[in-house]
């Protein structure tokens, strides 16, 4: 028996990295235990790129592309496009008729990314990128999921999507939108190679289709203790992003590492390509099934469009609960 219902989704804004690696693995890890719907949400894209919606089709495949060579079964959740299922929109439409507009400017993203995207010369002060939380609700309660991954930077999203729901059932004398609930994930924040934020645009990520040239290369990138001169040095791997990422990746050895690195043991460029190979060892078989897909393009539309199907019966049944309550 299912533990619950849930509901995540990615906007199809570029590429997957490494950091997004923990994520798919608690979604995979979910699959059993849970009645999983897994979104592409690619109307969410348009919150913040609507004059540029170029590569948003493109980002679509690859993103499904990573998902699948991760390890996530379509044969055990839906796997969809957003704009594929209509009642995302219905509900937040009728959704929008019932939430206060203070509630959305004060969701602490909202003027924060006005002020960040703003100081790039860049205007998203729209309707649209307001009411993207509320879109969001949408997202989670037209599936009446109860549980939802999330890590503790996105728990006000989450408590908004409670309180329209709590608004909803209220206001209709009805209890058919669950409150969801948060499933914490313990995921580390992983630094670019840099040591800044991972970020495609910051040319600090290692893609999940990486091959091993790139990862040799991203991996020489990192930075190391900038007091070690000499491979004999001692060094300190507490300031050094190799080290965080042997201790996420290569757990096995990491005392070892580390003892070795603190003694002068073991050199950065060694220290290096131990890690280097880690990794590509870790996304091997991901490259493996991404390169077994690529080459069936009619099975990719397959998965979608029959996670589609199952995304709009999931969601049909909800949006006549939600009409009726409203008695429309």
């Amino acid at each position: 028996m299912k533990k619950g219902i849930i509901f995540s989704g990615m906007r199809p804004t570029g590429r997957l990295h490494i950091g997004h690696l923990s994520v798919l693995d608690n979604w995979i890890n979910m699959q059993d235990d849970y009645k999983c719907f897994f979104g592409i949400v690619d109307w969410h894209a348009l919150t913040t790129s609507f004059e540029n919606t170029a590569d948003i089709r493109n980002n679509i495949r690859l993103m499904l592309l990573d998902w699948l060579s991760a390890g996530l079964d379509p044969e055990k959740s839906p796997i969809f496009v957003q704009s594929q299922v209509k009642e995302h929109a219905e509900l937040h439409l009728l959704l929008s008729m019932i939430t206060p507009l203070s509630w959305l400017e004060r969701v602490p993203t909202y003027k924060d990314q006005i002020l960040q995207l703003g100081s790039q010369g860049k205007d998203i002060s729209t309707y649209g990128f307001l009411g993207y939380p509320l879109l969001m609700a949408a997202d989670i309660l037209v599936y009446r999921a109860d549980t939802v991954p999330v890590g503790e930077d996105q728990l006000p999203h989450l408590e908004f999507s409670r309180e329209i729901a709590r608004r909803f059932n209220h206001l209709y004398e009805t209890d058919i939108l669950p409150e969801p609930k948060a499933k914490l994930a313990k995921i580390a924040l992983l630094p670019g190679v840099d040591g800044r934020k991972m970020s495609k645009s910051y040319n600090n990520d290692i893609p999940l289709d990486a091959t091993t040239a790139e990862i040799n290369a991203k991996v020489q990138m990192m930075i190391t203790d900038p007091a070690r001169i000499k491979k004999a040095d001692p060094g300190n791997p507490e300031v050094c992003i190799v080290h965080t990422y042997q201790s996420i990746y290569n757990t096995p050895e990491i005392e070892d590492i580390k003892n070795s690195c603190r003694t002068g043991a073991i050199g950065c460029v060694a220290c290096k390509k131990r890690l280097a190979g880690v990794i590509d060892n870790l996304l091997g078989p991901a490259r493996e099934k991404r390169r077994y897909y690529e080459g069936q393009p009619g099975l990719l539309d397959e998965i979608l469009a029959a996670g589609a199907r199952k995304a709009r019966e999931e969601s049909g049944k909800t949006m006549e609960l939600v009409r009726s309550a409203m008695k429309i």
